[in-house]
């Protein structure tokens, strides 16, 4: 079964600086039916103007993934790491016992899109922990690239839940194809452009519950990113 949850269904709020669309409820936006998916517990498509950005606050007990789409985002936390993430990295932080962290987007002029990514871990109270890694264009071409995994495998940042997480660009040359276990479900969030899952057509910011499904099959008539879950 395929439930599709529509972009402009999801929650919404636009402080000027930051322009974001909540898949699940988050901060001033509650619907109690849509609390999460699994272990996923949210997705935020933010637009972060130039000069904006998140001051330090902290967290705990949350793998936090940030997947930037364009421009780049600039990262403090207080376990003294200080990057830049653009298009193309996958940053995992791990809240663990607690962790502060800022993020700011330093451009004059381009605005940053990304989709941060919270996941409910399979235990409370872990150190906190950090990482963040490249993943070229051409893996990512017709096939559904491990980017977050339990166990890092095939270079992918380490998540401390049963939870996997793959990216795929499309575009009609280019479909992707993906195996669902018995047992598995998964969660599809459309990046960037238009794609169709088992023939149903979703639109960028579309989402989709997928339950008791065994293969997953993406095509684009035109261009798409997509993100997969795939979730105990």
């Amino acid at each position: 079964m395929i439930t599709i949850r529509k972009a402009h269904e999801r929650g919404h709020a636009d402080h000027g600086w930051l322009n974001t669309w909540y898949t699940f409820s988050f901060a001033d936006y509650h619907d109690p039916a849509q609390m999460g998916y699994s272990s996923l517990r949210v997705i935020n498509d933010d637009r972060i103007a130039a000069g904006g950005g998140f001051t330090t606050h902290g967290h705990r007990d949350m793998e936090i993934v940030t997947y930037v789409l364009s421009g780049a985002l600039e990262h403090r936390d207080s376990m003294g790491n200080g990057t830049v993430i653009r298009p193309g990295e996958v940053q995992r932080m791990s809240a663990g016992s607690g962790v502060r962290h800022s993020e700011f987007n330093a451009s004059a002029s381009e605005e940053v899109h990304l989709l941060q990514i919270w996941i409910v871990p399979a235990r409370g109270g872990i150190a906190p922990g950090y990482e963040q890694k490249f993943f070229d264009a051409a893996e990512k071409l017709g096939r559904l690239r491990l980017v977050a995994s339990p166990d890092g495998s095939d270079g992918s940042v380490t998540i401390h839940q049963d939870a996997k997480l793959y990216a795929a660009l499309l575009d009609p040359e280019h479909p992707a194809e993906h195996v669902l276990p018995p047992g598995r479900r998964a969660y599809l969030h459309v990046a960037r452009g238009s794609a169709t899952l088992n023939g149903l057509t979703l639109a960028d910011g579309d989402g989709a519950r997928i339950e008791g499904e065994s293969v997953l099959h993406f095509e684009s008539a035109g261009f798409a990113e997509i993100l997969l879950f795939d979730l105990a």
